[in-house]
């Protein structure tokens, strides 16, 4: 080492620079590990080696944020397509399978979708949306009939989900996994039907007969005409 290089002042390391996917991927993670009540843009900043004020040149503030994590988290989302109307039903099931998977993923995701308004929806968003329209558009329903068809299933899954994300949320907190029963009140008839039972895969039927039956309804507005 030189002289010139013993005595020029040390530079301080470099952070990574900053972008908006970086910003939500970390908003991602602290959502994951601590939940919605600890996400800030000076948490997130900290989290990040950064200044919330480095933040806000990518993302607006804490609303957008929320937007933009929303949205990233919907392109985990799997929509089969349909080719025909026969195929519908097991399409629509398998795509409400693949939020429940997003949303157990994601617990704190069902307490900010609300904030999401529809003139602001992503394109993960968009993009789920318009496919999961088209599956009830090929299984026969009325132009009129599509969207609240697809809404019902939609409103079933999504608070079926977030009934149970809210249930095993606080669990690995607790240093317990989901597999582990938690204490309290269980869910009616449990101690019943699903004693001595994997916990995980008596939870994905119970959510799987409900979203069924939510179909065999439709499917039957459907054979009336």
């Amino acid at each position: 080492m030189s002289a010139d290089e013993r005595t020029r002042p040390r530079r301080k390391e470099q952070q990574p620079a900053l972008s908006r996917a970086a910003i939500v991927a970390a908003a991602i993670r602290l959502l994951d590990a601590e939940g919605i009540e600890a996400l800030s843009m000076r948490r997130l900043g900290t989290g990040m080696g950064a200044a919330a004020t480095s933040l806000y040149r990518h993302v607006s503030g804490k609303d957008e944020l929320i937007e933009l994590v929303v949205d990233e988290v919907h392109g985990e989302l799997e929509v089969p397509g349909a080719a025909s109307a026969a195929e519908w039903r097991d399409a629509v099931s398998r795509s409400g399978h693949s939020v429940r998977a997003m949303t157990l993923r994601h617990p704190w995701l069902a307490s900010v979708l609300g904030r999401v308004g529809p003139a602001r929806l992503g394109p993960n968003l968009t993009r789920t949306a318009e496919r999961m329209l088209a599956l009830f558009r090929t299984a026969g329903f009325p132009a009129a009939e599509a969207d609240p068809a697809m809404k019902a299933v939609l409103s079933y899954v999504v608070g079926a989900s977030a009934g149970e994300a809210a249930r095993l949320s606080p669990l690995p907190r607790a240093g317990r996994s989901g597999q582990e029963r938690p204490q309290g009140p269980r869910p009616a008839g449990e101690h019943v039907a699903g004693e001595g039972r994997d916990p995980r895969k008596l939870r994905e039927e119970t959510f799987d007969y409900g979203l069924q039956r939510v179909l065999d309804g439709l499917e039957t507005r459907l054979s009336r005409g």
